[in-house]
């Protein structure tokens, strides 16, 4: 018979993205081919998300919209955290799905295809079959963008009381930095020029295990022949020590950007959620990270509307982003997760409130984004044009991460290629560029 073909639709995360890549990798080693589109494909699969309500209700819509798409005959498949957390409710109430695989059982993936679709699998050159753990997979597809992310962790083994992910993704497990600079050559040796680490809590990495520091694994991965920019996602900032700043701010390959996850400014609320610090503490921070690397780009999330939250509690966030002057910020409502501890607090926050205070402290930080991209102009930077929208070259200094930040406008370029321009202006979240040299 001929190799079976394999749709996969990712939703979620980088993080997810990156599992989606080594399904594939795993898939390709053992002789499945990819599929053009859904409609003609033997096995429509759903890498699913299931951290907020919005994204279990987007995997759901997603999943009932590819089981109308596909061949009759075609097998659909949903795995990843949803099916993770919610695998006997999906099975009952899902009836067009084949299979449901939560990350636990990623090791019979294979097995589970086979059997469906009655595949002779060819040699396996890959893990071992009955070992798959793909988070310690170094083989990845050939990516289609400049950029890719490389997962250094699976889980958490931090406590706070609104997120789910340890309930999903269990305890921390740090690869080996021998595992994870062998996958960063092999992008770069594909042409990837940036690599972004990620993990649920980067600068924990290796606090688990005897995997190292992650001082030391960002200056491996940094010194990785051929590799332009390294970014880091995900800095909690309780584990951010001085080293690490300094060995960001130093490096030249390093991108001066620092993703905090702070959550909130309030002292009251950080302690509900069993996250650490204040305002006055998370500002400490963000004037060492300026004083080492004082043209630091720095973004952040927050979570308006946690259980408790009053009107002040948002005028003290609001205060704390103008003193803070972050690059970038994304705000996001409260979720009530089952099994948290957050979800059975009292003083929960109507909706409407959460709607309003999103709102206004997306209209002040957006004005604070404004000025700053603003202050950027005249400036000279180094850009990776990521891609060339309909004639547009589009890319992205150390300042931009892929995906969730602004972009520059270019005059020339191709994708994957460096050029040095000047900021020529600014328009909300993005910048216009001349390019001055490649």
């Amino acid at each position: 018979m001929s190799a079976p073909t394999v749709w996969l639709t990712t939703l979620g995360c980088s993080k997810n993205q990156v599992d989606s890549d080594k399904i594939a990798a795993v898939l390709d080693d053992s002789g499945y081919a990819d599929a053009a589109d859904p409609e003609t494909a033997d096995v429509v699969m759903v890498n699913t998300c299931a951290f907020i309500e919005d994204a279990r209700r987007e995997s759901i819509d997603t999943i009932l919209s590819l089981a109308e798409a596909k061949r009759d005959d075609a097998k659909l498949v949903i795995v990843g955290c949803m099916a993770q957390r919610y695998e006997k409710e999906l099975v009952n109430a899902l009836p067009e799905a084949d299979a449901v695989i939560g990350l636990d059982r990623y090791p019979e993936l294979l097995d589970e295809l086979d059997a469906m679709t009655g595949w002779q699998p060819v040699a396996f050159t890959g893990l071992r079959r009955s070992h798959m753990d793909i988070l310690d997979a170094v083989k990845r597809p050939t990516p289609t963008t400049p950029f890719a992310y490389v997962k250094v962790a699976e889980g958490c083994n931090k406590t706070c009381a609104f997120c789910a992910i340890p309930l999903i993704r269990g305890k921390q497990r740090s690869r080996t930095g021998d595992g994870i600079v062998a996958e960063v050559e092999g992008l770069v040796a594909q042409g990837v020029q940036e690599i972004v680490l990620v993990a649920q809590d980067l600068a924990a990495y290796g606090r688990d295990n005897d995997a190292g520091s992650i001082e030391r694994l960002v200056e491996r991965a940094a010194s990785v022949d051929g590799l332009g920019r390294l970014r880091l996602y995900y800095l909690f900032p309780k584990e951010i020590r001085q080293g690490l700043i300094d060995l960001m701010a130093g490096h030249e390959t390093i991108a001066d950007y620092f993703d905090l996850s702070l959550q909130h400014s309030s002292p009251k609320l950080l302690r509900s959620m069993r996250r650490p610090g204040s305002g006055e503490r998370h500002l400490d921070l963000i004037e060492r990270i300026r004083k080492a690397a004082p043209a630091a780009a720095t973004r952040s999330s927050f979570i308006i509307g946690y259980p408790g939250e009053t009107d002040d509690d948002v005028e003290e966030l609001v205060e704390f982003l103008t003193d803070a002057q972050l690059d970038w910020a994304g705000f996001f409502p409260y979720s009530a997760e089952e099994g948290t501890d957050a979800s059975t607090m009292p003083d929960q926050v109507p909706s409407a409130f959460i709607s309003e205070r999103m709102r206004y402290v997306q209209e002040v930080q957006d004005e604070i984004t404004t000025a700053r991209n603003g202050s950027v102009v005249g400036r000279t930077l180094r850009i990776l044009v990521d891609q060339v929208e309909d004639g547009q070259p589009v890319g992205r200094s150390y300042r931009e991460a892929p995906e969730i930040d602004g972009l520059i406008l270019l005059d020339e370029g191709q994708p994957g290629e460096w050029v040095t321009a000047t900021v020529a202006g600014a328009y909300g979240t993005d910048l216009s560029a001349m390019v001055v040299a490649e």
